[in-house]
């Protein structure tokens, strides 16, 4: 037996550099499988492990990953950026499974580490699946910032459609102070002037005119989707003409706003407040979305984006046929 094999949770830190290095560049520079290295040096397949970890840890093996420069600042993300007239965009690999937040999360902390910001900054969030899947994971600390909704929570039961939610959880997440909206996004007339006088939902809305940064989801075609939002009637003419919305705010394939019955009285940040907003980053993916993308960067509902690979190839072909 080779006394690299006796006692070795003993042996392990005491392995001999010439050891640990003779495995590592047959590991990693000739492409030779853990068995073969133990045959070669005498060893077993858990000893050539342990020698390849321990390399690691002392240093004699560096591992870096660079990102492929189809992502991130690489040419596809500027061409995206171009076609769009966005400020910047930020690819991440293609999504692949249910669950978005784990894809996305990366480059919305990319995004919001560029906003620079500080305490006492206002940071909004939509409501929508995307959004809060991503709120959910890290993105950051920003301590003092303040979180608040951009639109009011709705009917349905599910999380994702209550933006208060998704702003306690992304508050909590970054370290910042949560300004929750008590209000629904689509109130009755009486309702939606007594709230214009409420003095916590004033200060919300306040609020969305100061806001240095946004975070939103965009929306499919409404009469696309498998759950349109109660808010909005199926029967309505006008929707027929819609591709997509942000904060609720739905418009046509120019990016021109669509109204339907009731829309006057949405409680969210209207299309000149979100121009306003100096970073206004968008969260979207899947080819579903595209249309939705593109008409959204045209009437101005956002001007960064984060997207996948595949969504940001498809945006380019989209945007020169439209």
């Amino acid at each position: 037996m080779n006394a690299a094999d006796v006692a070795p949770d003993a042996q392990q830190t005491r392995f001999p550099q010439e050891l640990m290095y003779t495995a590592a560049h047959q590991y990693y520079m000739e492409d030779a499988t853990q068995g073969a290295i133990a045959k070669r040096l005498g060893v077993s397949r858990a000893t050539v492990s342990r020698l390849l970890t321990e390399a690691r840890k002392q240093g004699i093996v560096e591992i870096r990953v660079h990102r492929p420069a189809t992502l991130e600042d690489g040419p596809l993300a500027e061409e995206v950026a171009r076609a769009l007239d966005l400020q910047r965009v930020y690819l991440v690999p293609k999504v692949s499974g249910p669950t978005l937040g784990p894809w996305l999360a990366p480059g919305v902390a990319r995004a919001l580490a560029q906003v620079g910001l500080e305490s006492g900054d206002v940071v909004l969030v939509s409501s929508g699946t995307t959004v809060y899947e991503c709120a959910r994971e890290g993105l950051g600390r920003y301590p003092g910032v303040t979180i608040a909704p951009a639109v009011g929570g709705q009917e349905e039961p599910q999380p994702w459609y209550q933006t208060n939610e998704t702003t306690r959880i992304l508050a909590e997440r970054v370290g910042g102070v949560p300004a929750y909206l008590y209000a629904p996004a689509l109130p009755g007339p009486e309702l939606f002037y007594s709230l214009q006088h409420e003095p916590s939902v004033r200060r919300v809305m306040d609020l969305w005119a100061h806001a240095k940064c946004a975070v939103v989801g965009v929306g499919s075609a409404p009469l696309m989707r498998q759950m349109v939002p109660a808010l909005m009637p199926r029967d309505a003419d006008s929707l027929r003409q819609a591709v997509g919305d942000v904060c609720m705010r739905v418009y046509d394939r120019d990016g021109a706003p669509v109204t339907y019955p009731g829309s006057e009285r949405l409680v969210a940040t209207k299309l000149e407040e979100l121009r306003r907003i100096p970073h206004t980053i968008a969260v979207a993916v899947g080819a579903e979305k595209v249309l939705s993308i593109v008409a959204g960067a045209r009437g101005g509902y956002f001007n960064q984006l984060v997207t996948d690979a595949p969504t940001a190839e498809g945006l380019v072909a989209a945007a020169r046929q439209l």
